[in-house]
């Protein structure tokens, strides 16, 4: 069978897209050095934030990560357990006022947002939405919140890559990748995890297993930048420090499911808790300014009695990981965690879940692993090991982010020792996630978003063929019409079959055109059957098709001649003979039965 050669309105089409995806590639520097240096400075800010209320006003000191150093030296004021109660209700004072005067949409934590504008408002985030999140995430973490720098870095990223964009006057395809590459440059930078950066933003946009395939060359771009351009800042090494692990036997991969079963249910848990608690400060009967006030007064009731609930917490995390914490101090971290970052973020903070969620599944597992130790120790040689799998397994569960996550985790501990356990226990975490996840403007699959409804049936219909269609078409094709009969013999010839389009063929059966059945229909309702006109004096060109094309390229032949049939032609021996004809109806069953695997055993339909 003769295949037909590209047309010259496709070659366009394709060569518009290559030169406008490989725009994208361009412009994916810029965003990423825009985004590297936003890094910096909201990194600046938290850290010149946390010196101001948690330091010099409260005396507290809460340890950092090994891979990082205050950029302010510590004060001379001493620890005031009480100040704990002031300042995280003062940041959310200072939060709120200034997130629901000015930008509401920079409340919360800030991966949803840019979810939400992806999936529902066209890639668009207002301008002033960075500099609000900025200063509100500064605050609210940095009096004491229990928030992460992921959400809002994220929405910080994805704003600046879809002003950008905006700025351009690109579209909205584009916009979208640009905003999608500035979240992975935001994530990478910030967390010193520039693969898995590229990887969350095409992963973190569905709940099942699926990812924004397209996303994933422009963001491995973007972060990539963006982490070189902060590390110039702050240096290239890894975020936590970590000491050597060693998996080395397959036996230990029993405890490592028990460790999977635990922080699978657990971040259910927190999951439910943390939008239960959002539920109730959203049917508080007060003004959404003084929510955060009320969130950070019940952080800083914790925080009283349990410092380390408070914060970032990656300093407990690095004292964990170095076998310097309990297992009954890291099991109330992780309890308070759960209520504090519900407290901080839930009421209308802004900041981070997933910082949060990395520390509560780092305790329980440092948790668990001290406890397997105990009852195991031939299987468990090192406890603090748990502490770097429980990371990976509870966010993966959380966010349904597996791959994502064991890869940002391994190169935030530059752990790849227990590179085997981490996939182990965050693919069965993955697995045994509750129905209720960390995100709520996740969306099930590419083919839930409402943005790829049109690419879903315009791609599975680019698989389909006239032929295979003609052949399970459940309409009889009409008989092609002499091009001699009478005008009375034809209105006979039409009313056995429902269709509108009437091929006519000449003496030698070759096909010359249709009969648009509406127009003899109008002549006979206004001036009657008249004897002396034949088929052929109906004869109309229209455009037709042949077996091998495909079902995309016919449906955008209908569109353009606002028709819903075309007449199928074969080529035999040089001439064209009718074959059928195909309705938009066909198509559509075509395209249902594709997708619900019906049955397509219908008898062979159509004339040759």
């Amino acid at each position: 069978m003769k295949i037909p050669p590209v047309s010259s309105k496709q070659f366009a089409v394709s060569v518009r897209n290559w030169i406008r995806y490989r725009r994208v590639l361009l412009l994916a520097l810029p965003v990423g050095i825009i985004a590297g240096l936003g890094s910096v400075f909201f990194y600046t800010a938290l850290d010149a934030a946390s010196s101001l209320f948690l330091d010099h006003m409260a005396g507290y000191r809460p340890p950092g990560p090994g891979g990082e150093d205050s950029l302010f030296a510590p004060s001379t004021t001493a620890f005031v357990p009480w100040m704990l109660l002031l300042v995280p209700t003062l940041g959310g004072i200072i939060s709120g006022w200034l997130v629901f005067t000015f930008a509401p949409e920079a409340e919360g934590h800030g991966t949803d947002a840019a979810l939400e504008a992806y999936h529902f408002k066209h890639a668009r985030i207002r301008g002033r939405v960075p500099l609000v999140k900025i200063i509100s995430s500064t605050v609210t973490i940095g009096s004491g919140g229990s928030g992460g720098r992921e959400g809002p870095i994220a929405q910080i990223g994805a704003a600046f890559g879809s002003l950008f964009a905006h700025r351009l006057g690109l579209n909205v395809q584009e916009r979208r990748i640009l905003m999608m590459s500035g979240m992975s440059a935001g994530i990478g930078s910030i967390f010193h995890a520039p693969l898995a950066g590229a990887i969350f933003a095409a992963e973190i946009l569905y709940r099942d297993i699926d990812m924004e395939y397209e996303l994933l060359v422009p963001s491995a771009i973007t972060s990539v930048i963006a982490y070189c351009v902060f590390s110039l800042f702050f240096g290239f090494q890894t975020l936590f420090v970590t000491p050597s692990f060693v998996f080395s036997s397959a036996l230990e991969l029993l405890p490592y499911t028990l460790l999977a079963i635990v922080v699978a249910l657990s971040a259910g848990l927190y999951a439910r808790i943390f939008y239960a608690i959002r539920d109730l400060f959203l049917k508080l009967p007060v003004r959404p300014h003084v929510k955060p006030a009320i969130g950070g007064l019940l952080t800083g009731i914790i925080g009283f009695f349990l410092p380390g609930g408070i914060y970032t917490g990656y300093g407990v995390l690095q004292q964990a990981l170095n076998g310097q914490v309990s297992m009954q101090l890291l099991l109330a971290i992780a309890v308070a965690k759960v209520f504090t970052t519900a407290f901080s973020i839930g009421s209308g903070g802004s900041g981070g879940v997933f910082g949060p969620s990395v520390v509560i599944g780092g305790a329980l597992g440092g948790s668990v692993g001290l406890a397997l130790q105990q009852a195991w120790p031939g299987l468990v040689p090192d406890a603090p090991a748990y502490v770097v799998v429980g990371m990976a397994g509870f966010f993966a569960s959380a966010a349904s982010t597996p791959f994502s996550t064991v890869i940002m985790v391994s190169e935030m501990t530059g752990s790849y020792d227990l590179l085997l356990p981490a996939v182990w226990v965050s693919t069965i975490a993955f697995l045994l996630r509750g129905r209720r996840g960390l995100y709520e403007k996740q969306i099930p699959t590419r083919f839930d978003t409402p943005i790829h409804l049109g690419d879903f049936f315009y791609g599975v219909l680019s698989r389909l063929t006239v032929h295979e269609t003609l052949q399970h078409s459940d309409t009889p094709p009409p008989e092609p019409v002499p091009h001699g009969i009478s005008m009375a013999e034809l209105l006979r010839h039409m009313a056995r079959f429902p269709h509108a389009h009437f091929p006519v063929i000449d003496d030698e059966e070759r096909y010359i055109g249709v009969i648009h059945a509406p127009v003899v229909r109008k002549l006979v309702a206004t001036r009657g059957i008249l004897e002396d006109l034949k088929a052929r004096d109906f004869v109309e060109p229209r455009k037709t098709v042949y077996p091998w094309e495909r079902l995309n390229r016919v449906l955008e032949l209908m569109a353009e001649d606002n028709v819903d049939e075309v007449v199928v032609l074969s080529r035999e021996n040089g001439r064209e003979r009718v074959m059928g004809i195909l309705t938009r109806a066909d198509i559509l069953r075509a395209y249902e039965k594709r997708i619900f695997g019906e049955n397509e055993s219908a008898p062979v339909k159509g004339t040759s």
